[in-house]
């Protein structure tokens, strides 16, 4: 095993085999505490991948890289002249269909037609809704909505391009609430705990943010005998950003 000394006020790295893990730095403030600092990053609680639901066309995408958008949005319309026409189709075979099933009935009711005729005048209905129904879902598909608001992290597909079905073709995030994600040794797990309040030191904006253990992972890693931590970072800070780095500090026992 070899150790990297660490540098005076950062943290140091313990190196295993292929895996480098952020060792804890202990910095002494007198004789009574000490601060922990260890390495953090920024991550956005919701975060997805948009991708095609059926093979068609893309008409337009409404948003751009960095933009942002409402939860409900159309954020991607595709060209879908075919699977409208079907639902035409099938609306009007269920027309006709009904109209028939009426009319078997009051025959029926006449005693001028069969029971079997009449009660399968009410299957080619019930299958005609039916058919109605699939292609009215297949339509639905012909565009993408936002699930959440949030911002456009990557373009991965362009207007006029043809999709096929899985293929992504947006990035997006939800940047109003960000968790601070971080590596500590496996040992430090018995003095965490959810709620243990902690301050994170963000590089970018220069500034410090307070913060709240939320979750302590539920595995050890066994090769580099640590734990994954993440804290909620509790406030409104239009300033951060998904990605930002930085050091989260809580005094340590």
């Amino acid at each position: 095993m070899t150790r990297i000394r660490p540098i005076s006020g950062q943290c140091g790295f313990v190196a295993r085999r292929r895996w480098a893990v952020p060792a804890l730095c202990l910095l002494s403030f007198g004789a009574q505490a000490q601060e922990a600092v260890i390495p953090v990053q920024l991550v956005a609680v919701n975060y997805t991948s948009l991708s095609a639901e059926l093979p068609a066309k893309i008409d337009r995408i409404t948003v751009k890289e960095g933009e942002r958008f409402k939860e409900g949005q159309q954020l991607v319309a595709f060209d879908c002249v075919i699977q409208r026409a079907l639902v035409d189709e099938a609306s009007a075979v269920l027309a006709a269909a009904e109209k028939s099933k009426a009319v078997h009935k009051r025959l029926l009711e006449l005693n001028s037609t069969g029971t079997l005729e009449a009660e399968k005048s009410g299957w080619d209905a019930a299958v005609a809704q039916a058919k109605l129904n699939s292609a009215r879902a297949v339509a639905s598909k012909c565009a993408i909505h936002a699930p959440f608001t949030g911002r456009v992290v990557e373009q991965k597909a362009r207007a006029f391009q043809y999709v096929q079905v899985g293929q992504a073709i947006l990035d997006v995030l939800d940047d109003s609430i960000l968790n601070a994600e971080f590596i500590v040794p496996s040992a430090a797990v018995t003095t965490l705990k959810p709620g243990t309040a902690l301050q994170i030191a963000v590089d970018e904006t220069r500034k410090t943010y307070p913060a709240k253990i939320a979750r302590i992972g539920a595995k050890v890693d066994a090769v580099s005998h640590s734990v994954k931590v993440t804290a909620e970072i509790r406030g409104d800070f239009p300033e951060l950003m998904a990605g930002m780095t930085g050091r989260a500090q809580m005094t340590a026992p």
